[in-house]
């Protein structure tokens, strides 16, 4: 489904958020970065002279009020679309309108919001039109475009990173509304300065949010003569629970936890049950993160500490038998018993190496001495030859070869020297030293 822009919207039945949709440069809002004096975006839209780009960011820092700003200073036509509800059937038909206008010395911005939900066939419709500027396309994601936009389109695009707005471009924002007579400005309000920063501090960079807040807040309120007041009290009921920024099947689902991860790598307990309440607030499935918990405690800890890989097993079972909200305790234990735990990255490294060997040396096959040998056959073939039990010998070692011929002599696990990995070690090194000494030359 589109939209064309008119002039004739009914301003007063829309919300705070769309009533303050700033009209111009000097009225937007944060992302000084791109739009500061001398700065790249702003140069081009002054210029007009912007091509097809992808807006990226986060929930409510601008991204479709940016379009749109684009679109009155060039004097474009603006097409709102959504990737939502729209197919190939209404691409094409907003794609025939914009080549009309072409044909008549009009341009188009066609602003896709959400374009990363558009699957590859729908993106590549918008692919001949952009290439000929019969559109310019401005898209909007949350997601990394990177992974969600076709290369093709994604090549003829340029990528600008808008960023969260902090905490005093939210407040300025906030003190705007309660004066702009598009805004609240039209009331007497009371709200003093620190409830307005703390509408700014939830609101978390979202501008959207801060100023729905700001206006729940002000629809509560009491009044007292003429006048609204606000207090600590209204702000409190229209906070008590934040909506926190994921998506458990996008971008922040990986960075989330990315972050409990390198968190209890870095032996920060802090850090990691944040992450971690964080997630599971957010309805993160515990199994998932219990899972991801359980590959940290043999890929960065292992046998630095080898009761780590039993934690974390039982937390997963945990999980299974009780579920939310009771094994939040399961997981936080076994989080923070891996931030404190020894580090090891041994086992990973181990395996890395021998993946890159198994995946681009000659594939030898088994040595004869090690291989099965369940029939006649294969004894006659020499399969088992030669084998040494090591339970048979006094040191239980033996110096049997049982790599292949062009791997003998090759390293792959290399023990730290942390926590119970360093037994490990000199146990290793012994084995090694004996090995040396018996075997034939």
């Amino acid at each position: 489904m589109y939209e064309q822009r008119t002039l004739f919207e009914k301003e007063n039945a829309l919300p705070l958020a769309a009533r303050l949709r700033p009209r111009t440069l000097e009225e937007y809002c944060g992302q000084k970065h791109l739009l500061g004096e001398g700065k790249v975006l702003r140069r081009l839209i002054e210029s007009d002279n912007i091509g097809s780009m992808i807006f990226w960011g986060p929930p409510g820092v601008g991204k479709t009020t940016l379009a749109r700003i684009i679109a009155g200073r060039t004097r474009a036509n603006f097409i709102d679309f959504s990737a939502v509800t729209s197919g190939i059937k209404e691409i094409r038909q907003v794609m025939e309108q914009a080549e009309k206008n072409r044909l008549f010395g009009g341009r188009t911005i066609l602003f896709v919001d959400e374009i990363h939900r558009f699957n590859k066939a729908q993106q590549d419709a918008f692919l001949p039109f952009v290439e000929k500027g019969s559109i310019i396309l401005i898209g909007a994601t949350t997601e990394n475009p990177s992974f969600e936009i076709n290369g093709a389109l994604l090549s003829r695009c340029k990528v600008f990173v808008l960023q969260a707005l902090s905490t005093e471009e939210l407040c300025e924002l906030l003190t705007r509304a309660l004066h702009d007579e598009r805004g609240l400005g039209g009331q007497k309000i009371s709200i003093p300065p620190d409830l307005i920063r703390a509408i700014a501090v939830f609101a978390g960079g979202d501008a959207r949010t801060a100023l729905s807040t700001l206006e729940m807040a002000v629809l509560n309120a009491r009044t007292d003569g003429d006048e609204t007041v606000v207090t600590a009290e209204d702000i409190e009921q229209c906070t008590s629970r934040k909506s926190l920024l994921y998506d458990k099947n996008g971008e922040e689902h990986y960075n989330l936890i990315s972050a409990l991860h390198k968190s209890m790598r870095n032996s920060d307990p802090d850090a990691a049950v944040y992450w971690l309440a964080r997630m599971l607030e957010a309805g993160e499935d515990p199994l998932y993160v219990a899972r991801r918990v359980t590959r940290f405690a043999a890929e960065d800890v292992g046998l630095a500490d080898p009761r780590a890989l039993e934690i974390a097993v039982a937390a997963c079972q945990a999980c299974s038998f009780i579920g939310m909200p009771e094994c939040t305790l399961h997981l936080t234990e076994a989080v923070v018993y891996l931030s404190l735990a020894p580090k090891s990255n041994a086992l990973d490294v181990a395996y890395t190496r021998a993946r890159k060997d198994a995946l681009t040396t000659v594939a030898e096959p088994v040595p004869l001495a090690i291989r099965n040998a369940p029939t006649g056959l294969m004894k006659e073939l020499g399969y088992g030859k030669e084998y040494q039990f090591a339970h048979d010998t006094k040191e239980k070692l033996t110096d049997m070869q049982c790599l292949p011929d062009n791997l003998v002599g090759r390293r792959y696990y290399t023990p730290g020297e942390e926590g119970v990995e360093a037994r490990f070690k000199d146990r290793l090194e012994e084995i090694l030293a004996w090995k040396k000494a018996h075997t034939k030359k």
